[in-house]
């Protein structure tokens, strides 16, 4: 493990930190600060000519996140880093993955160039809105799913429901069908399906559901929490009289919580609401969005066995399997 080196940026130190814990060895010394005009100012504080370099940053809102992986990248590779991986937990502008409409850009693209042009040798990242951006990058990459770390917290949790098959997991889109595959094999528990209705940019109408959760725990499972729109309205109608589920709960990788999604929570329908700290929770939400509504449990140990057997030249196929496999 001497030649690891994992330097952590300032968009998720805590989650960064709890990885180098996981792996048991102490992050490289960066310096990250700006300069007076608000410029970032990046410097390796330790030699890692001839290593294996991790970076650990997400890339959410503000761009400056995702500059300050460019800044490290490129620092790293002109240091004489023997291979650069930039781990990603959160991957931003990837809702921007097409061209929908005439005279936009393809962002995903854009933003996977300027990283692979930063010089880039490796990516990781977690539960990418579209599995077809894997293929955006230039450079292998791998792509985690948070369902392991979610199916281990169901068990933990509610392990007579899933015995007693009182679990449905329910996909608040047609388009995340494909997302809850995964899970609902783990636990043996049946599907539903919302037709789901955008009007507008973050602006969402749940209209139908397919399947069936009377008396049941439903859980909604989805990939980002940005503005609440979604799951307030999928959990309003689960509950609906004609569809008679007894409690919702959702499950959701990315926690953006982008306004007004903290009210929106507060308000809804949803018994709880579990995320990932793959982005840090913001201010408001833990000030006003008690324990009992907003779970956060860590993917640290996940990404910290995918970075060993990438050190190591291992398969990280165990990271796709049940997880009873997830041991450093």
């Amino acid at each position: 493990m001497d030649a690891l080196k994992i330097i952590i940026g300032r968009s998720n130190h805590k989650l960064g930190e709890a990885i180098t814990r996981c792996l048991g060895i102490e992050p490289t010394d960066v310096l990250l600060t700006n300069f007076a005009d608000g410029e970032i100012r990046v410097q390796i504080l330790e030699n890692v000519r001839g290593k294996d370099v991790f970076i650990i940053q997400s890339t959410q809102p503000p761009a400056d996140n995702l500059l300050e992986l460019l800044l490290l990248l490129d620092a790293a590779k002109r240091a004489s880093a023997r291979r650069v991986t930039a781990v990603i937990p959160y991957f931003g502008y990837a809702r921007q993955e097409r061209k929908d409409r005439p005279r936009v850009p393809i962002s995903t693209k854009l933003v996977a160039n300027l990283i692979v042009s930063a010089g880039v040798d490796r990516v990781l990242t977690m539960d990418l809105h579209a599995p077809a951006i894997q293929g955006f990058f230039d450079v292998p990459t791998d792509h985690l799913i948070s369902d392991l770390v979610f199916a281990e917290y169901i068990r933990a949790t509610m392990q007579d429901k899933v015995i007693n098959g009182e679990i449905v997991i329910v996909s608040p889109d047609i388009g995340g069908v494909r997302r809850i595959d995964f899970l609902s094999g783990e636990l043996g528990a049946n599907i539903a399906i919302i037709n789901k209705k955008r009007t507008a940019v973050n602006k969402a109408e749940a209209q139908s559901l397919i399947g069936a959760v009377k008396g049941k725990t439903a859980i909604i499972r989805d990939d980002i929490v940005d503005t609440a729109g979604t799951i307030k309205e999928a959990a309003e109608l689960l509950k609906q009289e004609e569809h008679g589920a007894k409690s919702v709960y959702v499950l959701a990788t990315h926690p953006l919580f982008s306004p007004p999604a903290v009210e929106r929570i507060s308000t809804s329908q949803i018994d709880n609401l579990v995320v990932t700290d793959t982005i840090p929770l913001k201010q408001d939400a833990k000030q006003k969005l008690t324990p009992d509504i907003v779970k956060v449990i860590s993917v640290a140990p996940l990404f910290a066995t995918a970075i060993k057997c990438i050190h190591e030249e291992r398969s990280l196929s165990v990271l796709f399997q049940k997880t009873q496999t997830l041991n450093l």
